[in-house]
């Protein structure tokens, strides 16, 4: 099974997360690449979108591989067998420099605006696909803290040992597509995986605070502000 690109990815998700979201509920996407995603997923299910922004720690000789992961609160998530092989002044040093990253991105996307509590929710963690799943075990690590009802972790494709990693801290891990045998690239199981921008991510964004504003109930004007000042 593939995907045109990432909104029919969203779509076949939410049809995959069909009776497993409980609401009160909220939709959280990994930028950049799985905001449109969680995008499609918030509206099928009448939900809000925020982010969750774990930035990869990657290989020091080969970037894409992950040894690492880190949100802008959270501890690093590290595979401990290759960090203690690396250097660990760089170590440290990246792993700032990521998590300094991480909140500048936070700026960016969202003017700075903390990220909506779980407490006491469900938590729906949404990305375009795993590899390793570091980055979306330090999300898990981070929404977890806050307490939610439910945490779901939701993509389109995964291999299946890094589904049975997250499945150790997920309360239920939800997949459109779990291959047999993973390819090793989550843009394999895309025909458009093109990179997405910051400009790409806020255009997003601004479509789904616009589609929460029209499904909203009518609020008095100091209500109304109160609301939108909360949301990315």
């Amino acid at each position: 099974m593939g995907f045109t690109n990432r909104r029919h990815a969203g779509r076949e998700l939410a049809r995959a997360l069909a009776g497993r979201v409980s609401k009160p509920a909220i939709v959280y996407a990994l930028p950049r690449g799985g905001v449109p995603v969680a995008a499609g997923i918030a509206a099928a299910f009448d939900l809000p979108l925020d982010l969750v922004i774990p930035r990869k720690i990657g290989h020091p000789r080969h970037p894409e591989y992950a040894v690492g992961a880190v949100t802008e609160t959270g501890e690093a998530v590290l595979n401990e067998v290759e960090c203690r092989a690396l250097d660990q002044r760089w170590l440290g040093a990246e792993i700032e420099a990521q998590r300094r990253e991480s909140r500048r991105r936070r700026e960016l996307y969202c003017g700075g605006q903390p990220r909506l509590s779980a407490a006491g929710k469900c938590a729906v963690l949404v990305d375009d696909g795993l590899a390793t799943g570091l980055t979306m075990l330090a999300a898990i690590r981070e929404v977890r803290a806050d307490g939610p009802a439910k945490l779901i972790v939701a993509v389109p494709v995964a291999p299946r040992d890094a589904v049975a990693l997250l499945a150790r801290e997920a309360d239920d891990c939800v997949t459109a597509h779990l291959p047999a045998f993973f390819s090793g690239s989550v843009g394999s199981y895309y025909l458009d995986f093109r990179q997405l921008s910051d400009e790409d991510v806020l255009r997003e964004l601004a479509a789904c605070r616009g589609r929460e504003a029209e499904s909203a109930p009518q609020e008095s004007s100091t209500g109304a502000e109160a609301s939108h000042a909360r949301r990315p």
